[in-house]
């Protein structure tokens, strides 16, 4: 789902419709199971996934062993949205995606020292700063992204299916990020960065 419509994308823009939308991606569930998973309540996840359906991110899914509870899906496995053309457009989801990420990443430098050592050898956390020009960088992306998606294709069949998990699987967040960084190196003492907001 590539998201052009201001609506839909001001509708995305909450951590917790995030959350949602990632838990659905592991299979059907319900308001209550989510609100369970998330630490949330019914209530708050009952209406979030209502606000999600209206938008078209979630339906309705097949009802299970009890009939009485709705149950949602998620219709789209991958959301997209670039803020290459209208920034304005998308900058607070981008802000929401990227505080709701540095959160994990920092719950999960405190939370790793009591993890499996299986799970602490198994994940990764680094990075990498290279001088480079917006060609460059670009290429850079493209060729990771294409790396990922050579990779993923057979683990895709487990998305929206708990039962084709292999036992001892849990979600897992990959994340990827390339960004120019606003540290300028000149010979000129007047010149100024075109990145700094403050000149």
């Amino acid at each position: 789902m590539e998201l052009t419509d201001p609506q839909a994308i001001r509708a995305l823009s909450h951590p917790l419709r995030l959350d949602l939308i990632e838990l659905l991606g592991a299979g059907p569930a319900t308001a209550a199971e989510c609100a369970r998973a998330l630490g949330s309540t019914q209530a708050n996840c009952s209406f979030h996934l209502r606000q999600l359906a209206k938008y078209g991110f979630v339906a309705e899914a097949p009802p299970g062993d009890d009939r009485r509870e709705r149950r949602w899906q998620l219709l789209d496995y991958e959301q997209t949205w670039s803020s290459a053309d209208n920034p304005a457009l998308t900058n607070a989801l981008d802000q929401v995606f990227a505080r709701r990420e540095a959160t994990r990443l920092i719950d999960h430098a405190v939370r790793l020292p009591s993890e499996p050592e299986e799970w602490r050898r198994a994940g990764m956390l680094g990075g990498l700063t290279l001088p480079v020009t917006p060609d460059e960088l670009d290429d850079i992306t493209r060729r990771i992204g294409a790396v990922i998606q050579e990779i993923l294709p057979q683990y895709m069949d487990r998305l929206g299916n708990r039962d084709a998990w292999p036992a001892g699987a849990r979600l897992a967040r990959i994340l990827l990020a390339a960004m120019p960084l606003p540290i300028s190196f000149t010979d000129d003492p007047t010149a100024t960065d075109p990145t700094d907001p403050t000149t």
